[in-house]
C-alpha cells in the first residue's frame, strides 16, 4: 500500500464564500495561487511515483503550480456531483432542511448533465481511484500525489481507511493543503493532515 499525498486546489471565489462547487469550472483566486506555490517544497521533498489530477481546472492549475504539470487526468478525481445544491452554500440549504448533512444526506437531484450523486457514489469513485494509485505505485517507486477536491478528497480519505463514505465529514480539509496517507504495521494511518508551510 503506498503512500498517497491529497493535495486540495487552491482557494477559489466560491470555496471562500462556502458555495457548494462541483462541476463548476471555477479558476483559482490570486490566494489559490500563492497557496499552490507555497506546497511546492513539501512536494519536492518527496520522490514521486505518479500524479493523478482531477479534470476540473482549479485542480489542473494547483497541479502545474506544485510541479507536477504533467499529472494524469483522472475523471474520478472530479468533486462530488452537487446536483441541485451546486452553487449553493450549506446555510442557504439549512434554511429549508435544518438537518441537512452532505456526507448522509446526499444532495437533491439536479438537471441532466448534473443530476447529483449519493455519498456511496462519490465512495465507489475513490475506491476506483484507491486502486489506480496503487497500480501506479506498483511500476515506480515512491509516493502517488493526487490533487483533487476538498469533499471528494475526504471521502476518500474514509475509503483508504476502512470507514464509509460518510466518515469523510471527519476529515476537514482546507484549501491549498496537503495530507499524507501512509501505513502503520501495515495498516493505514493518516501520517500528516491539513500541511500548509508558513509564508
Amino acid at each position: 500500500m503506498t503512500d498517497l499525498f491529497l493535495v486540495r486546489h487552491g482557494e477559489t471565489e466560491w470555496s471562500r464564500s462556502g458555495r457548494h462547487t462541483g462541476r463548476t469550472d471555477v479558476p483559482l483566486t490570486e490566494h489559490g495561487r500563492a497557496e499552490a506555490r507555497r506546497l511546492v517544497p513539501l512536494v519536492r521533498s518527496h520522490r514521486i511515483a505518479a500524479a493523478l489530477v482531477s479534470p476540473l481546472r482549479r485542480a489542473r492549475e494547483t497541479a502545474e503550480l506544485i510541479g507536477l504539470p504533467d499529472a494524469r487526468v483522472d475523471t474520478d478525481l472530479v468533486e462530488w456531483d452537487y446536483g441541485g445544491y451546486e452553487g449553493v452554500t450549506t446555510a442557504e440549504i439549512q434554511r429549508t432542511r435544518p438537518d441537512w448533512f452532505l456526507f448522509t444526506d446526499g444532495v437533491t437531484p439536479g438537471p441532466p448533465e448534473r443530476p447529483g450523486e449519493s455519498p456511496e457514489q462519490v465512495g465507489e469513485r475513490a475506491d476506483r481511484v484507491l486502486a489506480t494509485a496503487d497500480a501506479a505505485a506498483a511500476d515506480a517507486e515512491g509516493a502517488v500525489v493526487l490533487v483533487a477536491h476538498g469533499h471528494f478528497l475526504r471521502v476518500l480519505t474514509a475509503r483508504r481507511l476502512g470507514l464509509s463514505a460518510a466518515h469523510g465529514a471527519l476529515f476537514q480539509l482546507a484549501t491549498g493543503t496537503l495530507g499524507r496517507l501512509g501505513t502503520e504495521h501495515g495498516r493505514p494511518v493518516i501520517a500528516e493532515w491539513n500541511v500548509r508551510p508558513g509564508p
